[in-house]
């Protein structure tokens, strides 16, 4: 049975016949049915699938890029339908694909975009495109267009610097590109003459900046028919899909082990990945536990649909990525000799140095500047103590062996009593990933004070209280505040005298006095504040009603509304800061800069402002708890306005999001002791 969308991308290919479907048998003497994918859990991807075609998902992100049409636009003539596009959609918590828009301006053109592939740090493109040069497309010597393989740097804007790759050529196609993790290897299917059947599949290396000549895959892999999207995994497992290869009907799934010295052999991947119908474009996370793969089946929406799929257990043949051992020596910054026992505390981060788990930081709000009513929310790593015991300690030697994945990013944090901690990013994806790692830890010449504000009435801990620590040495002061626990920590130089103050709009001012003269031993010490509330409002408005929070790590691509991972650090924190306060409710306002029509900025900041209100629903924020505005470019926060001059960083400046909170009314929890009346601490 013949597929549109095959149709289309292998228009190079006349008189081009799928293979009849085959008895189920067939395959069930290649490979046992059901033992490849037991527990494994399927659902169509309902958010993105439409009536029409969706396919060639890939993970990018926090979402995934895949190939479909809008409804209206530019008709390819030869198939009365509009052209194939990019498009872009979020994930929630659980995988499943969210609300799509358009993945970028300056790719989806005029012609067909199709299968695409990123580099490991997602800042490089492979993507397949109708053969055009200058926007105008070209066609073989018997008159078709052909498709080929063409690269792209994302830019501060969109993608850009956009080349065709070196094996192309007119007279054949080279589609579906797949990058290996090393980023030395392109997979590809190709109709080049010296192949096996219609579509085969070819790799090409990475040899300095120059590809090498096209590589068939041989006939372990490729038959007298097609073998098309390819996807190389981690572990060395490529899954494509192939009519030639015994299977269940049309297209099928299959893999074959390419890790080892020695190839495995094609398995097919059976059922539910494969049906009597066309099943095409799987690809798979990292540890192949979730994924997604497109297929033409019954009971889906359209022509081809997306799928998602879980495997708790993983897929039979896909294992874990390979483990980096390196040797970690950790030294005295003053005197070069090795310290034993130094904790090293280890953690998965992301390309930007965030670490995944949201557990693994506290949140503070602060105000913008000294002089601003406006606050912004961080994310700050916690204490070492808050971590829980390190994964290593150094032996007497003052070194440890840690254990890593392969080709990923990490946070590590050493430390010992009486050093500053050290915090270094660290890529076992580096080409000194092999190399041990020296860790110089600096003496520290402070004590570490941290101290607790609350209500002397109630007991209530009091966020973003103002600390002023004046050092009576030298008569210098330092400004600190509380986090949304009450907390604060400073370091206070050794040998000196200080006088501490906490104060906050609503409450009496409390003032102590520290020192640390003679001070011996413990390098640390904890004090508490208690403030006197002036009327039980502001006891339960913790965070004052009106006050704006600006979002300033969500900065938006200019004409872009779609926020993507690591991009959002701020909602992240904001999602914490609603989920402490369930009374919270804010209102979400974007604005953009002034480049554009004062129309399309309104209605793009709208967007922006839904975006931001999407994220936080996937991160359990109710969505009656927040309302959205958009504010288009009627607020700029600096000089940018129509006919000024401005740089980007201005531009930017101006893109973002502001929370103001509507409405707070925490409950106060009445509870009575021996003493009398009392509340307790929320």
């Amino acid at each position: 049975m013949r597929n549109i969308w095959l149709i289309i991308f292998l228009l190079c290919l006349p008189g081009l016949l799928f293979s009849q479907r085959r008895r189920k048998s067939s395959f069930e003497q290649l490979y046992n049915a059901g033992t490849l994918n037991q527990e494994l859990r399927l659902q169509n991807a309902t958010a993105i699938n439409t009536a029409g075609l969706e396919f060639s998902p890939v993970i990018y992100e926090n979402g995934l890029v895949y190939v479909s049409r809008y409804k209206s636009g530019p008709i390819d003539e030869k198939t009365g339908e509009t052209f194939f596009e990019l498009f872009y959609a979020e994930l929630d918590p659980n995988g499943m694909p969210l609300r799509p828009v358009s993945f970028s301006t300056e790719l989806n053109s005029q012609q067909h975009e199709g299968p695409v592939s990123f580099n490991h740090r997602g800042d490089r493109i492979f993507f397949t495109r109708s053969n055009q040069r200058k926007g105008i497309t070209k066609a073989d010597s018997e008159g078709k267009v052909g498709l080929k393989i063409y690269e792209a740097q994302r830019g501060f804007f969109d993608w850009e610097n956009v080349v065709e790759l070196p094996f192309n050529n007119d007279e054949y196609s080279c589609l579906h590109p797949s990058l290996s993790m090393d980023e030395k290897k392109l997979f590809f299917a190709s109709n080049m003459p010296g192949g096996f059947g219609g579509m085969d599949l070819y790799f090409v290396e990475k040899r300095g900046e120059i590809w090498s000549q096209p590589i068939n895959l041989g006939p372990e892999v490729n038959t007298i028919k097609n073998e098309v999207f390819p996807f190389i995994h981690e572990s060395g497992a490529l899954f494509f899909a192939s009519d030639g290869h015994p299977g269940f009907g049309g297209l099928d799934l299959f893999m074959i082990d390419l890790g080892g010295r020695r190839w495995g052999r094609v398995i097919n991947l059976g059922e539910p990945f494969n049906s009597e119908k066309d099943d095409l474009g799987f690809i798979l996370n990292p540890t192949g536990t979730i994924g997604y793969f497109t297929s033409s089946r019954d009971g889906g929406y359209g022509g081809d649909d997306i799928y998602v799929f879980s495997a708790p257990n993983g897929i039979k043949g896909i294992e874990a990525p390979a483990v980096v051992n390196t040797k970690v020596s950790v030294y005295d910054g003053t005197s070069s000799k090795r310290i034993s026992d130094a904790s090293i505390r280890i953690f998965e981060s992301s390309p930007e140095g965030l670490l995944n788990n949201e557990e693994l930081y506290n949140l503070e709000m602060l105000p913008r500047t000294n002089e601003s009513d406006e606050m912004v929310l961080k994310l700050v790593r916690k204490k070492e103590d808050e971590l829980g015991q390190p994964k290593l300690t150094t032996d007497r030697s003052g070194e440890a062996y840690a254990e890593m994945d392969e080709n990923t990013d990490y946070l590590i944090l050493i430390s010992k009593p009486g050093y500053t901690t050290k915090e270094i990013t660290y890529s076992t994806g580096s080409k000194d990933a092999t190399l041990p790692l020296e860790i110089m830890l600096e003496p520290s010449n402070c004590m570490t004070l941290e101290g607790k504000v609350f209500s002397n009435r109630y007991n209530l801990k009091i966020p973003n209280a103002l600390i002023r620590i004046v050092n009576d040495c030298d008569g210098t002061e330092e400004l600190a505040h509380t986090n949304i626990k009450g907390v604060f920590e400073v370091c206070l130089a050794m040998g000196c005298d200080f006088t501490i103050t906490a104060e906050k709009d609503g409450y009496s001012t409390e003032q102590t006095e520290i020192s640390t003269v003679k001070m011996r031993g413990s390098r640390s010490m904890n004090i508490e504040l208690s403030l006197t509330a002036k009327s039980n409002v502001v006891l339960k408005e913790p965070i004052r009603k009106g006050t704006v929070i600006i979002l300033e790590n969500i900065y938006y691509d200019f004409n872009k509304s779609a926020i993507r991972k690591g991009a959002a650090p701020d909602l992240d924190a904001l999602a914490k800061l609603m989920k402490q306060y369930p009374t919270l409710e804010v209102e979400l306002g974007a604005h953009t800069d002034c480049r554009g029509t004062d129309a399309y900025n309104l209605e793009l900041s709208l967007r922006r402002a839904e975006s931001a209100k999407d994220f936080l629903v996937q991160k359990g924020i109710a969505a009656n708890r927040m309302s959205v505005f958009g504010y288009g470019e009627a607020f700029p926060r600096n000089r940018c306005r129509d006919g000024v001059d401005c740089s980007e960083e201005e531009h930017q400046y101006n893109r973002r999001t502001e929370v103001k909170v509507l409405k707070i009314d925490e409950p106060i929890d009445i509870g009575f002791n021996t003493d009398g009346l009392e509340v307790r601490d929320q």
